[in-house]
């Protein structure tokens, strides 16, 4: 039986820390009724990399993971925080290298099998032995490499915008040709300055000052990595057995085939396209993306 761990509670008579207060639903793990929403930080055992979380909510676990270049506020910004909080607990992860995260800047910190060891840290620390899963882009590919090398650990998984396969070139694409090198040479805002040229409306000012804020040395080793990450074989994907939802920007042109592709492999999955966004706009689109989640959820509550 787990435990979560709730500290600095304010009572009438004073503060309390420390509290321990045990899950109230044996059967489910992590099933917590109470999160006071403080940043803490699990360990990576193999490296010492800490990764910032924080748990907020109440009800079934549900693993929320970010796109590249973004952190965990995402999921506040555009509403999903508040429109699931009521009926979940919610895990907000900030990946390594970005948010308040640690950010190495070597390239062999950014694998794969790396960052699936960072989240299942941040599950033993927060004393959840098996949950849902929901990842955009990034969080995405992070999520069914994770869902393969540990299935024990999801109960279902969502993945928004993302691929299973190779990445290189990926960047480039979505940004622009030679970005690492520009993250490398320029910082944070020549590579903004750059996409500039790329894109059909300027980068507003929100976008910028999350971009801004990131480490450009680390931005620019995680992108390397990325751009030799093999991804998941096919086989891989047909051998998952947990209930499994895709969705995808219909014009979303650096995703959509994947998205696809995906979605075949993986037995009894579902696949509904947000009709009108692209890949970076649709984390913005929170109604559309709600109207085919919540129902998913609903239908596969946690084992």
């Amino acid at each position: 039986m787990s435990e979560c761990h709730i500290r600095s509670l304010r009572v009438s008579e004073g503060v309390i820390r420390s509290l321990r207060v045990r899950d109230w639903a044996i059967r489910s793990p992590g099933y917590c009724r109470v999160h006071d929403g403080r940043v803490d930080f699990a360990t990576n055992p193999n490296d010492g990399i800490r990764i910032a979380y924080q748990v907020v909510g109440s009800g079934p676990p549900l693993l929320l993971v970010h796109g590249s270049l973004l952190t965990h506020t995402i999921w506040r910004t555009f509403g999903y925080v508040k429109a699931l909080r009521p009926s979940r607990a919610l895990i907000l992860v900030d990946m390594r290298g970005h948010g308040r995260s640690d950010k190495p800047h070597e390239i062999d910190a950014y694998r794969m099998d790396t960052v699936t060891d960072d989240l299942v840290a941040v599950l033993d620390a927060a004393g959840i032995a098996r949950t849902d899963y929901w990842g955009y882009s990034y969080g995405g590919r992070a999520g069914l490499s994770l869902t393969a090398k540990a299935p024990e650990r999801i109960s279902s998984l969502i993945v928004g915008g993302g691929s299973h396969g190779p990445q290189a070139g990926a960047f480039d694409r979505l940004f622009f040709p030679g970005c690492a090198d520009v993250l490398e040479t320029r910082g944070m805002d020549g590579f903004i300055d750059e996409w500039n040229k790329h894109r059909l409306f300027p980068v507003d000012a929100a976008t910028r000052a999350v971009f801004s804020a990131n480490d450009a040395s680390a931005m620019a080793a995680y992108f390397r990595a990325s751009d030799v990450e093999p991804g998941l074989s096919d086989e891989a994907l047909r051998q998952f057995t947990v209930p499994s939802l895709f969705y995808v920007g219909s014009q979303d042109h650096t995703r959509l085939d994947d998205a696809h592709a995906a979605a075949d492999l993986v037995p009894g999955a579902e696949l509904h396209l947000i009709d009108g966004f692209d890949h970076s706009t649709t984390p913005a689109a929170s109604t559309e993306v709600l109207s085919v989640v919540h129902p998913f959820l609903t239908v596969h509550p946690q084992a």
